[in-house]
């Protein structure tokens, strides 16, 4: 078995406010966890409106699938109008 945790530095450039950076986030995590069927959650800088840290999890049978599923979610957050990956830092145990 193995875990993958994704750790990723977010700036939101289009969220002018707190409720705005709450609705960007809100449409970037729910599709995150349909569509790769993986764990996600805002797990730092909650009071900062245009900055985020998203903490990704997800367990697989085998190391190669993992890596696949961490590098499509990390294409999958760049792809996504409004957010900017600033740093990631990824751990396979």
């Amino acid at each position: 078995m193995v875990v993958g945790v994704l750790t990723l530095e977010l700036h939101l450039g289009e969220a002018d406010s707190l409720k705005g950076k709450r609705k960007i986030l809100k449409s970037l995590l729910e599709r995150l966890k349909h569509r790769f069927n993986i764990s996600v959650a805002e797990v730092g800088r909650q009071d900062s409106w245009q900055y985020s840290t998203v903490g990704i999890s997800a367990v697989s049978g085998d190391m190669a699938h993992m890596q696949r599923i961490l590098a499509a979610v990390v294409r999958f957050v760049e792809s996504h109008s409004g957010v900017e990956i600033l740093d990631l830092q990824r751990e396979l145990l």
